[in-house]
């Protein structure tokens, strides 16, 4: 299965994932961003919260995007992930500015099987559209197990973790599912409103809920 990652979607997923973190871990670090208060905060600490959005926000976006791509590939498509240097950039800027994130990294692009004509049908767009936001949510059971482990102290690490992993995972999975413009959403729901409805509905759900569980 690896050797379908060609070295080039290694070296783009490798990039998005450490600007990604790098963003995560900044509005950890600076709520508001440079512009508002910053709390002291020692180098340790700062890589603990790098560490923390690797974990988390960057294996989610790696298991998002590689969703995509062998759903597509199980239907006879080719498909490869290509960052989006401009957006990257915008992120961490973003981040660092104001303290919010919108990591629109790039997209998994998908090859139409040329020698034979076929190009995606609805359906296929919808199920692998749908597959990504699927494994987030899907993610989201492990690190609640975390939160179970971990107990309901706020000053646990395991706790903070998975918290942090649910609202990440959420986040990805809700944002996508927007049916707006090039995103997720829009395609699934062309497919099928009912498991549209569903998944957005669990996306928000699942985001709203995190904020209570401490």
């Amino acid at each position: 299965m690896l050797e379908r990652i060609s070295r080039k979607e290694e070296f783009d997923l490798f990039t998005a994932w450490i600007a990604i973190s790098i963003s995560f871990a900044i509005i950890k670090i600076a709520p508001y961003g440079i512009t508002g208060p910053v709390r002291s905060i020692d180098p340790v600490a700062a890589l603990i919260f790098f560490g923390i959005a690797l974990l988390t926000a960057g294996i989610g976006f790696i298991l998002h995007e590689m969703a995509h791509k062998f759903t597509a590939i199980r239907f006879g498509y080719w498909a490869e992930f290509r960052k989006d240097n401009t957006m990257l950039l915008f992120a961490v800027l973003l981040a660092a500015l104001v303290g919010f994130v919108f990591a629109a990294p790039g997209a998994t692009v998908i090859y139409s099987n040329s020698g034979s004509g076929q190009g995606l049908t609805k359906r296929e767009n919808g199920i692998i559209s749908a597959s990504g936001p699927i494994v987030n949510l899907l993610l989201c059971i492990p690190f609640a197990g975390l939160v179970l482990i971990g107990g309901t102290s706020p000053g646990g690490l395991l706790t903070y973790i998975g918290i942090f992993g649910i609202q990440i995972n959420a986040m990805i999975a809700a944002f996508n599912l927007l049916p707006i413009s090039v995103l997720d959403g829009r395609k699934v729901m062309a497919w099928n409103i009912p498991i549209f409805a569903v998944l957005i509905i669990a996306s928000f759900g699942t985001l709203v809920a995190s904020f209570y569980m401490l």
